[in-house]
């Protein structure tokens, strides 16, 4: 019975998805429910886009409701080197993911909602999604204070951040999505938006900081279901629509065509790291080494993700120059990324001069080169 209601609902949302060109025609009017079988990040950012790509939103709006696996997602504008620990996010497995539309750094867990309202442009209206949001938490619990800011913000008991908002305005549609902390890591989510290098300098998006709070710390007996339940009830009222949630699997290619390429293209290093806005980071570090401390002095312009320039600066003592200007050689041009880093200084250490001593200070200057990274 579960797989035959899985394949109908299937069925009946590949329908309503259903049309010629990239254009959809709606068999419904009014308002569409969705939310995600997936919890992975690179996907349901994907059927946010093939949502405002192809679907016709003139005379049926819709709300898509996702939850993620572990993930940091940060905006169109930003600088992942500037709002997070990528090193941390390695260690601990955690996706990093550039979304489409502008705004600040988020972390994703299962403990967090996201709700995405598509309407075209002309119907555009933060203000109003974010009222219904907060009108479905006071019905689940009257007693909930929890209020807009004039930032797009929800904020709870006046001064603690559980929901920050993004949008993306195209030409004809437009789509804005909300998180809603519900019972998410928060120690995780303090490490990960730390961003541990120095001496970056960006003129891309900043993020804001803020005190958060989990929704679930004020009513402990809430549930992520009885939530979304609630957002989707609310919503199907505001639209006069039957309140039916329909279940759509990210990666079906016979319900949304195209989807997989756009899950692979966000994946890709030249969209997450690629498309950081240009920057330069000017920094020293100390390498304690024996009975002395060296201080290195380095300043890389990033481009495109990519080494544009690079100076590194060090006692000739320490290390042969022709060997240190054959680094900054080989990284200029390369990836600014640990990865690629420790590929081009595996093969520079081969034509490296077999001396025990200076090999060690060669690894130790490439590790905390790759530290900045």
């Amino acid at each position: 019975m579960v797989l035959q209601s899985a394949l109908k609902n299937c069925l009946q949302l590949s329908c309503i998805l259903q049309a010629p060109k990239a254009g959809f025609r709606s068999t419904a009017s009014g308002g569409l429910i969705m939310q995600s079988t997936s919890n992975d990040v690179y996907q349901n950012l994907a059927v946010e886009d093939w949502i405002h790509d192809h679907m016709n939103l003139e005379n049926q709006q819709v709300l898509f409701l996702w939850r993620n696996s572990p993930a940091v997602v940060i905006g169109r504008h930003q600088n992942p080197w500037q709002e997070c620990n990528l090193r941390l996010l390695r260690q601990k497995n955690i996706k990093l993911a550039r979304r489409r539309s502008g705004g600040g750094t988020v972390y994703h867990d299962l403990g967090n909602i996201n709700l995405t309202f598509f309407t075209t442009r002309k119907k555009h209206e933060r203000m109003e999604n974010l009222k219904l949001v907060v009108k479905a938490l006071k019905a689940l619990h009257p007693q909930l204070d929890v209020h807009v800011t004039d930032r797009y913000d929800i904020l709870l008991d006046r001064q603690y951040k559980i929901s920050g908002t993004a949008a993306k305005l195209g030409r004809t549609a437009a789509y804005h999505h909300c998180t809603l902390l519900c019972n998410t890591d928060k120690f995780v989510l303090s490490s990960v938006l730390k961003s541990p290098y120095k001496g970056l300098k960006s003129n891309a998006t900043p993020s804001v900081p803020a005190s958060v709070k989990n929704l679930f710390e004020e009513d402990s007996s809430l549930t992520s279901e009885l939530v979304l339940d609630a957002i989707a009830e609310e919503y199907a009222t505001q639209h006069q629509i039957d309140c039916h949630i329909n279940l759509i699997n990210p990666a079906d290619e016979t319900v949304l065509p195209g989807i997989n390429n756009k899950a692979k293209e966000l994946q890709t290093w030249e969209w997450v790291y690629g498309k950081t806005p240009k920057f330069n980071v000017s920094t020293h570090f100390n390498i304690p080494y024996k009975d002395s401390v060296l201080d290195v002095k380095v300043d890389m312009d990033v481009k495109h993700g990519r080494i544009e320039v690079c100076n590194i600066d060090l006692p000739e003592q320490w290390l042969p120059p022709a060997l240190c200007s054959e680094l900054v050689k080989n990284l200029t041009g390369s990836k600014f990324c640990p990865n690629e880093t420790t590929a081009l200084v595996t093969t520079l250490l081969r034509v490296c001069p077999q001396d025990g001593d200076l090999q060690s200070r060669w690894n130790l200057l490439c590790e905390n080169i790759k530290m900045l990274m």
